[in-house]
């Protein structure tokens, strides 16, 4: 299991990519397995780069790109977005230690980007590493930004953003000299301020993790970048190449005048119709002045004999670069320029990662791969990533009775065209077609349509024999048949269907009581009960049991307990199952708390390997502020994952009260105990509560084999 962790930027320009870059060579000298993760793909920020601008840290081949994203979630799609993060994300990390992730850069044309990058962090499970620039900032303007933006992350009390990487210290102000100087005004390095001293970072949770400061070599563009940026025609190759740009100067002076300027790695832009200035640039580069090169504005080029003159000069390197616009735009164009780190920059590269990971905290970067597996947590897109996943290995028959439902006709349409399971509607075929091209929806070739009245005859004999103890007869086999649910019912107890799922329209009773007469219970179950998964938004929950069972007895809870907790793990939830009662521990009394106590002391007798505590009340169980001081010494108070109810009243009023008030998603009843997997759906269930219910469903009919 990969540790993941994701690097968000504090603003615009703090060197992000280089931060990651740099990282992740630490991590490499540390001799961590370690992989760099984009993903949403963010065009150059340089607007006017025709040419290779991007940095080639590794090959996000798995990069959504940022249009894609962008149209998806102005649809409405963004839990297909997150799902589809978390799978590319899989992919990548499946075999590395450590997942060094880059988030999104907030520009002018991309504000949401915080609002996205949160998303992103929970719905990978990774620990946030905040990356911010003091720019010209007080130390205490600084501070406070700082903490402003920790607050869009749940504050420095978030246990998932654990710290800061301060980049770019004592770099001079943009706002006066734009990302790439323009003169070598800004000074020399002041001494890096203590910045451990900070008061943010004494909480324990969120450390300095690491300060970098500005060094002109890190951002030194070579001559030919500068060149790629304007689209400049070349006027003298030279040594365009290797040539980098530390300082630029502006000339339209005399050439008495211009002595000063010209200091090696410098662009001098001026005029193209300055004669005087090229050939005192030229002669100053023939006297051993390794300017950076000579950039001539308005379109104007030298004439032939002043190229003639400037020969040897030209010969010994000095790029010769010319555009078309005057010196004012030109330099516009030039102080708006991002020093990206392209691709082919390998100098550039290697120094950049170098520098930054010789800034970064050693005691953080020794600790990287520890408690991989305690940082875990199921967030809502993982989880109905991993459903989708197992769902398309299935590759289930599920059948839906409710076929001329329109949301039950989009979820099948859904599955099949995603392959989360193969699906087969009940009903009129000239009904269901219609009711598609009326609401726009495409219905793949491969979704069965079947009419009921086409195949209800093939199960009157067998339902007779299932119910003859019951006095079935043909003539009420057929009229029961004419309920699609039961028709259903019998199409998976005949073994021609995998699974089954209704409840949009008809009721819970309607859809398990036929299941419970033809299915009925597995051999290995006593009862049937049900399960919600509740998609909180950084953590998965299981709720049981909140449908079926009205007043379980104590061995009744304890086997609700057992088929919960197995259902957690079947699903890739770690089970720690809190006994939920009006007390915990000793603290209460009563016939209730008596059962719940009873239950629990069964479900350790029977099944050991569970982890299970109670009675715990709710917020004992889930938030460990609370725990610490009412069950100091449980194993599942304040880190419970499964929660089971001590009746139905309490259930079921606690998933809606938590669903409608947090606006969370759940996905069920599923069912537990049956012998193949019938599920209810809810009568208020969205097009996706059917699409996952469905997959639930294809999983459970594959864990059943």
């Amino acid at each position: 299991m990969s540790r993941k962790i994701m690097l968000i930027p504090v603003g615009f320009g703090v060197g992000l990519t280089s931060v990651a870059l740099g990282l992740v060579h630490a991590c490499q000298q540390q001799g961590i397995k370690v992989g760099h993760f984009k993903p949403i793909s963010q065009q150059s920020r340089n607007k006017r780069t025709n040419k290779n601008q991007t940095i080639a840290l590794s090959t996000h081949t798995l990069s959504l790109s940022l249009s894609d994203v962008e149209e998806k979630m102005g649809d409405g799609l963004q839990d297909v977005v997150l799902e589809q993060i978390v799978e590319n994300c899989e992919k990548y990390s499946k075999d590395v230690d450590v997942t060094i992730i880059e988030g999104l850069i907030p520009t002018t044309r991309q504000p949401y980007a915080t609002r996205i990058n949160r998303d992103v962090a929970q719905a990978l499970s990774a620990e946030i590493v905040l990356v911010a620039s003091p720019d010209s900032d007080s130390i205490e303007e600084f501070e406070d930004r700082l903490e402003v933006s920790a607050g869009s992350f749940g504050g420095i009390k978030n246990k998932k953003l654990i710290g800061c990487i301060i980049n770019k210290i004592n770099a001079p102000d943009k706002e006066e000299f734009g990302l790439l100087p323009r003169e070598n005004e800004y000074g020399e390095n002041k001494a890096l301020q203590p910045w451990h001293e900070l008061a943010i970072f004494n909480h324990r949770n969120f450390e300095l993790l690491g300060t970098i400061a500005w060094e002109i070599d890190l951002i030194a563009p070579r001559v030919v970048d500068i060149s790629n940026y304007l689209d400049a025609d070349i006027l003298n190759t030279g040594d365009i190449e290797h040539r980098r740009i530390r300082s630029i100067s502006f000339c339209a002076r005399s050439a008495e005048n211009l002595m000063s300027h010209l200091q090696p790695g410098r662009l001098i832009v001026t005029p193209g119709d300055r004669t005087d200035i090229i050939i005192a640039t030229c002669l100053s580069a023939l006297n051993g002045t390794k300017l950076a090169a000579l950039l001539l504005t308005n379109g104007y080029q030298p004439n032939e004999q002043v190229m003639r003159l400037c020969k040897q000069a030209l010969q010994a390197g000095l790029p010769v670069l010319s555009v078309p616009w005057d010196t004012w735009q030109t330099s516009r164009h030039l102080l708006n320029f991002n020093p990206e780190i392209p691709a082919d920059d390998q100098q550039r590269h290697e120094k950049v990662k170098q520098f930054i990971a010789d800034n970064i905290s050693p005691s953080w970067l020794s600790h990287l791969k520890d408690n991989v597996s305690e940082l875990e947590k199921f967030s809502p897109p993982a989880f109905r990533h991993k459903l989708t996943e197992l769902a398309r290995f299935a590759n289930k028959l599920i059948v839906l009775p409710e076929g001329t439902d329109i949301r039950t006709i989009k979820a099948a349409a859904i599955c099949v065209e995603r392959k989360i399971a193969r699906c087969q509607l009940l009903g009129d075929k000239e009904t269901i077609l219609t009711i598609a091209e009326q609401q726009g929806i495409d219905l793949p070739a491969e979704l069965l349509i079947t009419a009921p009245n086409t195949i209800r005859h093939n199960y009157i004999a067998p339902f007779v024999e299932l119910r003859k103890h019951k006095g079935m007869t043909e003539v009420v086999a057929q009229q029961q048949l004419t309920d699609n649910t039961v028709l259903a019912t019998m199409m998976l107890q005949q073994g021609q269907v995998d699974g089954l799922v209704s409840g949009a329209v008809n009721t819970t009773a309607n859809t398990i009581r036929p299941a419970l007469q033809l299915i009925k219970t597995s051999p290995d179950s006593n009862l049937v009960s049900s399960v919600f998964f509740m998609l909180l938004p950084d953590q998965v929950l299981v709720y049981g049991d909140c449908a079926i069972n009205p007043e379980p007895n104590a061995e009744q809870l304890a086997d609700i307990a057992i088929q919960s907790a197995d259902s957690a793990k079947n699903f890739g939830i770690e089970p720690k199952v809190a006994m939920i009662s009006y007390s915990t521990g000793r603290s209460g009394k009563g016939a209730d708390v008596e059962k719940v106590t009873k239950a629990t002391e069964l479900v350790k007798a029977r099944r050991p390997d569970i982890i299970i505590d109670g009675p715990l009340q709710y917020d004992a169980a889930i938030m460990e502020n609370v725990a610490k001081k009412k069950a100091p010494d449980s194993p599942v108070a304040g880190q419970a994952t499964v929660f089971v109810f001590p009746d139905l009243n309490t259930g079921n009023t606690t998933y809606k009260a938590v669903q409608r008030s947090a606006d969370v998603v759940s996905i069920g009843p599923m069912l537990q105990g049956m012998n193949k997997p019938v599920n209810d759906l809810s009568r208020g269930a969205l097009v996706d509560d059917i699409v996952y219910t469905i997959a639930l469903t294809a999983i459970q009919a594959k864990q059943n084999q």
